[in-house]
């Protein structure tokens, strides 16, 4: 990492030496010659890097010659940075301009001793370059012309890789590893099933079947645990329990060890199983109780297309014929190991002709004989290709623990405080896109793994175990994880990560020696419990305040900090700090005028910022996010131009005006000349005073880089004047490249027409507007995806625009489009919503009839909604229809005047010629259907020709329908149910429809129920007798049944059943003979059943004996 840290250091003091600052004071304290040789020494150093990065590998003396180096280039960055920083510490104390103030500062007899100093510092510095640069000449270095800076795509061109869930070659090795975990052992509880590969082969599959993370029992991450407490914590949840327990990536070849670990284990139920991944044969043989499972490499063909989808745009045949033959020579050497194969193919992708193929077939690939031994050299190809600015961001991600979900937006942060991000070329581009280009390019070349993603932008990723190794290879000398102990940290370290703060906390006298260290992180997850208890004392930050004077980075997130010291300020070099989820926050931060990134988040006692917040002229990001007590922004907010994210913003109570002279606060003229990205959220507009002028001067409609804007009304401020509140929203139209909007507690009657214009909107929320009538047209909108409408009490219909007829009149043509991507519909707590349209005429006619028929025909449809939700909207009877649901339909408290005429819907008619497939049935895809609060329903209102639409529905739910009393004929077509609960309906009667509830015609079909839970039905006198064939059932719950007596003698049939739980049945007064046979009953629980409870007394129950194998018994009310 040496080497790759100084193409980017050099860099960094090369355009310090050439700035204007510096070349004025050079000039003033007579070192300008000084800094024009250290340029040139400089210069000369950084061209020949590349020739000494690849020299060191077969020469020790160009590896030592470029750790002293390193060392010496990074002293002068510090120096010059010292230099620096004085110098606009002193210039941000005023208003004047800077040549003027830097004169005053140094023309001053009390900074004269510091000059002469500082003169001397750098003579000496350039000095030692010099002698350093002159032993490049007894290694022969050549010079080599600079890389080409990085290029930033365009919105056409995006990195192309292969998503993790395409696996090549895999097909067969998923099946026979899930037949082994299904494999049921009938003589042993818990089965070992060991699975052995190369490294990069086994673990990258697996993760396409489980979501492998390695927690402990607690949920938490297992590192730095003692052994006793981490094995009380797994006895106590794994115990009677049945479970998958997944040990990746073992090693111990001990067979003592692996028979004390299956002792502890064996207390599971039967049917749990270990699962054990390794690279070590003698492993896979001695843990497994079954034969191991050896997961061979891909083959020839299968690595063939690996390799081309890695080397070749779009996955083609290369059009020189050479190039397949030397491929295939290639990945011989590959082995069959995908995560090498996409290495090298990477690394191929950028060479294009014969010659250079067959440099990475002979010379490159030669030394790798056994790719067992030489997995982590051939890895060490694809970072030896990279260019150089990715190295260092790369290498730099060794800080993090292996498994670690690494959040892009924080490793973009730190990169840039290192000073590892090239100066964009562009005029419209920042450091975060170029930053953001290194991560992109990382990924694509397979350095990252397993993205999660929103709205189709990576928010984080991991690395592969093989992939953290290499890092940690080359980064050894630079980074250290600091997971136990201080001992191997030396004065050549520079960066510092720990996963808790008791490390830190144990290990600070320790790594006094490292004091020139430029990053302090901890990588601890916020939910860890050690940090939540931890109280860091004053002391303890004084003490890493005066050791690491040179930190660029430092993260004391959630660590409960009551005092922050404000010798803080004396972090000059300071660029990166994370306070979240602390307490305060001392004035003393706006000496660090350095900083780029200052993180805030949950900051929920901090009432305000520092007053003197625009000293910190080069701050980038500033995260006050859930800060929700601040009163008000700081006065001198906008100056701040560099400022590119500003989580939140809060409009004082006070007038701005009469603040802005005593420095005490800012309005939302603060945001003016902010070039803001990413998400802002407003908060408190009902204080604002002049609607016109303030909402107009935060000059919203120009931030075309924000993604996310939330503008919050706090509604329980009484007396605002209705016209005040349509007058700011009007100000505070946004850009159209937005989004995602949310509006709460907006007191308008009606909104802003400019809604319309927001033609990238994706997310749509409109909270607690109470006083709100209708909504803007949004159905032309064409990337809206999600619209959420809540708690809008005076909302009667949803737009004062009826379009149905226009929308019909185009439906051959499909001309008109209506939400033509809205996903996920949520219309919660609008009583008085009568209609989608103005016009919409409630119709309490029957829909089965033909005249009503016709009439909905015409209505519109959602072409895309997936989701839809509709609570306490009791007087919604009209809206457009919804025949393509596939996640969810819930209604509570709401009519179901739209579900009929939804299923009513004549699919084959030329009317709806816009859908996918004459042959559509309406909700035929349907995989979740609750219905709640069903008022005067005594049986579901669907005809049964329309219930055997919904043949994929796996999800049924009914609550309190308190006059529902019939479901059994319903229920006959439900084929692909797999959960149904009831509850809360007093009234059902279970057996009502059928005359012989075990005859083929009446029961149910399903043959897949899982799930069955019973609740609050006082008619329920037993189980539906149906229900005995359902074999694949393996949750019953029967709760508050009064009338409910008896179990059937038939439970035995229930072959799959694994927990049972009864509550609050107080006439069942005995368990069946039955009980006994149901061997894979795992759980029973008796609660508030008086009679059952006695039979069930433990050795001395009558009913004991039925229940004593069951392994986990409760009876807690």
């Amino acid at each position: 990492m040496a080497e790759a840290i100084l193409f980017g250091v050099t860099q960094t003091i090369i355009e310090r030496l050439g700035s204007y600052t510096l070349q004025q004071i050079g000039s003033i304290w007579d070192v300008k010659a000084e800094f024009e040789k250290m340029t040139k020494t400089v210069s000369t150093i950084q061209a020949v890097l590349q020739d000494a990065e690849e020299q060191q590998v077969n020469n020790r003396q160009v590896s030592d010659w470029l750790m002293k180096l390193r060392d010496a280039v990074l002293d002068a960055d510090d120096l010059l940075s010292d230099f620096s920083t004085h110098v606009l510490r002193q210039t941000v104390m005023g208003a004047d301009k800077m040549p003027k103030k830097v004169f005053i500062f140094f023309s001053s007899s009390n900074q004269l001793v510091f000059g002469l100093k500082m003169a001397r510092k750098i003579k000496a510095m350039r000095g030692r370059l010099d002698d350093i640069a002159k032993d490049r000449k007894d290694f022969q270095l050549e010079s080599r012309s600079l890389e080409t800076p990085v290029v930033i795509r365009g919105r056409g061109q995006t990195h192309s890789y292969v998503p993790e869930e395409e696996v090549i070659g895999r097909e067969n090795d998923k099946k026979a590893i899930i037949d082994l975990l299904l494999d049921f052992d009938l003589e042993e509880n818990v089965s070992f099933i060991s699975i052995m590969g190369i490294g990069g082969q086994v673990r990258p599959h697996l993760l396409n079947l489980y979501t492998v993370m390695r927690r402990s029992a607690t949920g938490r991450k297992s590192e730095n645990l003692e052994i006793d407490p981490l094995q009380d914590e797994l006895r106590k949840t794994l115990d009677q329990k049945k479970y998958l327990l997944v040990l990746d990536d073992l090693w111990n070849e001990e067979n003592e060890s692996w028979c004390n670990l299956k002792i502890f284990l064996t207390g599971g139920s039967k049917g749990s199983k270990v699962m054990i991944t390794t690279r070590s044969k003698l492993v896979a043989e001695i843990s497994s109780t079954v034969s191991p499972y050896f997961l061979k490499g891909l083959s020839k063909n299968q690595s063939w297309d690996l390799l081309k989808r890695m080397a070749f745009k779009k996955g083609q045949d290369p059009i020189d014929t050479n190039l397949e033959a030397i491929g295939m020579d290639i990945i011989e050497k590959c082995q069959g190991v995908p995560l090498v194969i996409k290495a090298v193919g990477r690394v191929l992708y950028f060479k294009k002709t014969e010659g250079e193929w067959l440099h990475i077939k002979n010379n490159e690939l030669t030394n790798v004989t056994q790719l067992k031994d030489g997995i982590l050299p051939v890895l060490k190809l694809s970072y030896d290709y990279l260019p150089s600015h990715l190295k260092c961001c790369f290498a730099y991600c060794s800080l993090f623990p292996k498994d670690y979900v690494i959040h892009k937006l924080t490793l973009i942060q730190l990169w840039i405080a290192q000073g590892f991000i090239q100066s964009p070329l562009g005029e419209n581009l920042q450091l975060e896109d170029v930053a953001n280009e290194y991560f992109m390019d990382l990924h694509w070349r397979s350095f990252f793994q397993e993205a999660q993603e929103y709205d189709g932008v990576i928010m984080s990723v991991k690395m592969h175990d093989l992939i953290h190794d290499l890092a940690q290879s080359v980064s050894r000398i630079e980074c250290k994880l600091v997971d136990s102990n201080a001992k191997n940290v030396n004065d050549k370290v520079r960066h510092l990560s720990f996963p808790f703060y008791n490390v830190f906390g144990e290990n600070l006298s320790l790594l006094v020696k490292a004091n020139k260290i430029r990053t302090f992180i901890l990588t601890c997850e916020s939910y860890w419990p050690s940090n939540r208890d931890a109280v860091v004392e004053e002391s303890t930050l004084k003490t890493l305040i005066f050791t690491f004077r040179y930190l660029r980075a430092l993260d004391l997130h959630e660590l409960n900090i009551k005092t922050v010291p404000n010798i803080i300020g004396k972090l000059m070099h300071l660029k990166y700090l994370d306070l979240s989820f602390n307490e305060v926050l001392p004035s003393s931060i706006t000496k660090l005028v350095n900083l780029q990134t200052l993180n805030l988040c949950g900051c929920g006692k901090l009432r305000k910022l520092p007053t003197n917040l625009q000293k910190l002229v080069y701050l980038r990001q500033l995260d006050t996010s859930d800060c929700y007590n601040l009163t008000h922004m700081p006065c001198g907010l906008g100056k701040l131009t560099s400022l590119q994210t500003l989580t939140f913003f809060v409009v004082s109570k006070e007038d701005p005006t009469a603040c802005s002279s005593s420095k005490h606060c800012g309005g939302l003229a603060e945001l003016n000349k902010l070039d803001l990205r990413g998400e802002l959220e407003i908060n408190n507009l009902e204080w604002v005073k002049d609607a016109t002028s303030e909402t107009k001067a935060a000059n919203l409609k120009e931030k075309k880089h924000l993604n996310k804007l939330v503008l919050r009304w706090n509604p329980r401020v009484r007396g605002r004047e209705i016209s005040e509140d349509e007058i700011s929203l009007n100000g505070l139209q946004p850009h159209q490249s937005l989004k995602c909007f949310i509006v709460r507690g907006y007191g308008g009657v009606r909104f802003s027409n400019w809604f319309s214009s927001l033609t990238n909107l994706v997310t749509l929320a409109v909270y607690n507007c109470k006083k709100c009538q209708h909504l803007p047209p949004l159905y032309q909108l064409p990337y809206l995806r999600e619209l959420r409408i809540e708690y809008m009490l005076g909302l009667e219909y949803m737009s004062d625009r009826d379009i149905t007829d226009e929308i019909s009149a185009s439906l051959p043509s499909s001309s008109t489009t209506f939400f033509p991507s809205l996903e996920w519909l949520r219309l919660f707590n609008c009583p008085n919503l009568k209609g989608w349209w103005k016009r919409d005429i409630v119709d309490n006619s029957d829909v089965g009839t033909a005249s009503t028929s016709q009439q909905h025909i015409s209505l519109p449809s959602f072409p895309r909604l997936s989701q839809l939700v509709i609570e306490n909207c009791c007087k919604l009877t009209c809206m457009p229809l919804f025949p393509h649901l596939e996640k969810q339909l819930s209604l509570g408290n709401a009519s179901l005047k739209p579900l009929q005429q939804t299923m009513a819907m004549t699919m084959n008619t030329a009317e709806t010629s816009s859908l996918p497939s004459s042959s559509f049935l309406p909700l035929s895809k349907l995989k979740h259907l609750s219905l709640c609060k069903m008022q005067n329903v005594e049986s579901l209102p669907i005809p049964e020709e329309w219930v055997q639409n919904l043949t994929l529905l796996e999800e049924l739910e009914i609550w309190e329908c308190p006059t529902l009393t019939s479901l059994s004929r319903f229920m006959q077509h439900l084929t692909s149910l797999k959960t149904l609960r009831i509850s809360n309906c007093e009234e059902v009667d279970l057996f009502s429809d059928v005359d012989d509830y075990g005859s083929e015609s009446q029961r149910p079909t399903s043959t897949c129920l899982q799930s069955l839970t019973f609740g609050r039905i006082s008619k329920l006198e037993a189980l539906p007798a149906y229900l005995q064939h359902v074999t694949t059932l393996q949750y019953l719950s029967i709760s508050q049944c009064p009338s409910f007596t008896t179990l059937p003698e038939w439970l035995d049939n229930l072959t799959s059943l694994h927990t049972l739980v009864i509550i609050e049945c107080p006439n069942l007064t005995s368990l069946p003979e039955g009980m006994r046979h149901l061997s894979s009953l795992q759980s029973l629980r008796i609660s508030n059943c008086p009679h059952l409870e006695q039979r069930c007394q433990k050795e001395v129950g009558e009913d004991w004996s039925k229940m004593a194998h069951v392994p986990k018994y409760s009876n807690r009310r």
